[in-house]
């Protein structure tokens, strides 16, 4: 489709939902933050931003039926793309505090504490993307923003478990040690760090999300 386009921002109570709204409409999107369904399901895009304990943000999500929304958007290749803990809560579990909870399970893996000398993790860091990313496109050498102490530091299917659908393109990060900083897989997409945060930088990775939507 060409021209504007629509974006929802998921309002389940957790993220930050206007400096990514503001981030968006910076780029050129049209952007609407809502928790009804509808609209969620009926916009371009949909950005599922998330803070906070995993348990929390699933217990949220559900309040406003965001594993349905997002598993219909993508069971009908509708982009999707989660931010921070809106990324983590995608994957199967997460522990924190001895507490497992269960994510959406739209990929494999666990959301654990990172092993770094200093947590949280806060600030600017370089990753590592794929070279035939999209996500990442023109940002080799960029920096980006985290403010997280957890990740997911082992991805099955990034390192060649066999799958029906075709292995997600990865992007790492290293504080301490290796995690996820980002998922490019079909119509899901995510970044652990924050975008909206992140300057230039991020505002290109934005754009260039925004050019997949269709």
């Amino acid at each position: 489709m060409a021209g504007v386009k629509k974006v929802t921002i998921l309002d389940y109570g957790s993220g930050n939902l206007r400096s990514a709204e503001r981030a968006l409409e910076r780029v050129g999107a049209d952007v609407t933050v809502t928790s009804d369904a509808q609209a969620a399901l009926d916009a371009d895009g949909l950005v599922v931003p998330g803070v906070g304990a995993f348990a929390a943000c699933m217990a949220g999500l559900r309040a406003v039926d965001g594993p349905r929304i997002i598993g219909r958007r993508l069971a009908g290749g509708r982009p999707v793309l989660g931010i921070c803990v809106g990324m983590q809560i995608l994957f199967d579990r997460g522990v924190e505090h001895g507490r497992d909870a269960e994510g959406c399970g739209e990929w494999p893996g666990v959301v654990e504490q990172l092993e770094a000398p200093v947590l949280p993790h806060m600030g600017w860091n370089t990753v590592t993307a794929p070279t035939d990313t999209v996500l990442f496109d023109g940002l080799a050498d960029e920096r980006f923003y985290f403010v997280h102490s957890y990740g997911v530091r082992k991805f099955p299917l990034a390192d060649g478990a066999p799958s029906p659908l075709a292995a997600p393109k990865v992007t790492w990060a290293e504080h301490g040690d290796r995690f996820v900083a980002g998922v490019e897989n079909g119509a899901l997409s995510a970044t652990q760090f924050h975008p909206e945060k992140s300057g230039d930088a991020g505002a290109q990775l934005l754009t260039n999300w925004l050019r997949t939507l269709d």
